[in-house]
This record gives C-alpha cells, structure tokens and sequence, in this order.
C-alpha cells in the first residue's frame, strides 16, 4: 500500500531516464549474445516461465512420459536450472554494471560540486576581506592617508 501512495505521489513528475545508463544500454545492445541473454533472462524471470513449467511438469507426470523417479526430468531440470543460475549472474553483472555507471556519475559530480565549494569558499573569504577593509577604512577611528 505505501508503494502505491508512492507511485501517486510522484505519478506527476515526468521521470527522464538517466543519459548514461540510456547509452549503456545502447552499447549493451550492441552485442548479440547480450541481448540473447537479456531476453532469456527477462523470460525466465516471468510468471509466463513458471506456468510453462507448471504445465510442462504435470504434463511429463501425468501422461506417463517416463516412470517415477523421473530420472530424465531430474537431468533436463537440473541442465536448465545450470544455465538458468549462469543467466542470473549474467543479469547480475549487468545490474552491477548500471550501478557502476550511476556511481562514477555520482562521483564525477561530488568532485564537481567539491570544486564549486573551495571556488565558493575563495569568494567568500575574498568578500570578507574586502568588506573588513571597508569596514577598516570607514569607521570613525581609522586613520584616513591621503591620496597620491
């Protein structure tokens, strides 16, 4: 429930897909053997993939395609959870990668707004020098030198 009082908080707000990850998505892309393991991976990781298999394992008991205990059902499961766990670290290290993008953007950006602050701390600094010279100059005991 706080999930959707979220999402109808912020549903105004038109969410912009971050530029980096938008362009490492494209250089993700480019590869075939990536895209083939995104679209296992976002296949295996639907209901679609679980009902299939519901379907798949009754099916393969109920019509007596081998008899109990199902030794060539344990190999085929067994081969496919293999590859299935290989496409899960696969997407983990894509998720990891995203995350590694964000991050260096985060850091270029703590340096950036460091930078900013010793430039803001200079003027600051410079600006109370100028004004306790002003003050210095202006107040009714400083000695005034005349001009040359």
């Amino acid at each position: 429930m706080e999930q959707s009082a979220l999402q109808k908080n912020v549903s105004h707000l038109s969410l912009e897909p971050n530029p980096l990850l938008v362009e490492h998505a494209k250089q993700r892309a480019e590869s075939v053997q990536n895209r083939i393991a995104d679209k296992i991976t976002a296949f295996s990781g639907s209901m679609w993939f679980v009902y299939i298999h519901i379907i798949w394992f009754a099916s393969w008991i109920g019509f007596g395609a081998e008899k109990y205990p199902y030794g060539l059902l344990t190999m085929i499961v067994s081969l496919e959870a293999i590859f299935l766990s290989t496409f899960v670290m696969i997407s983990q290290n894509r998720a990891d990668a995203k995350r590694q993008v964000i991050a260096d953007q985060q850091w270029q950006t703590v340096k950036e707004e460091d930078k900013q602050n010793e430039e803001l701390l200079k003027l600051s600094n410079q600006i109370l020098e100028l004004t306790q010279a002003i003050h210095a100059t202006t107040s009714p005991g400083a000695k005034t030198t005349p001009a040359k």
